[in-house]
């Protein structure tokens, strides 16, 4: 089973591969208070994608030491 996420593009300058910042919203179990988590993934960048740019990622075989994931579809420029 392949997972998808949604992030945005923090960085764009390697060959071939990009930064993706991903967010996610966390309530505190006991006080209920929502917190804001963010984690960076390395993606496989086929499709052209440039910073800024909201993007979905799957997570695929590992291709590198850091990058198991690639872009699969870009939501806005």
């Amino acid at each position: 089973m392949k997972k998808h996420l949604t992030g945005v593009i923090k960085s764009d300058k390697m060959t071939g591969s990009v930064s993706v910042t991903v967010t996610r919203l966390k309530t505190h179990p006991l006080y209920l208070k929502r917190t804001k988590w963010s984690k960076t993934f390395l993606a496989d960048n086929t499709l052209g994608a440039k910073a800024g740019d909201q993007v979905v990622i799957e997570s695929t075989r590992p291709l590198s030491r850091r990058k198991s994931w690639k872009i699969i579809s870009i939501k806005k420029a």
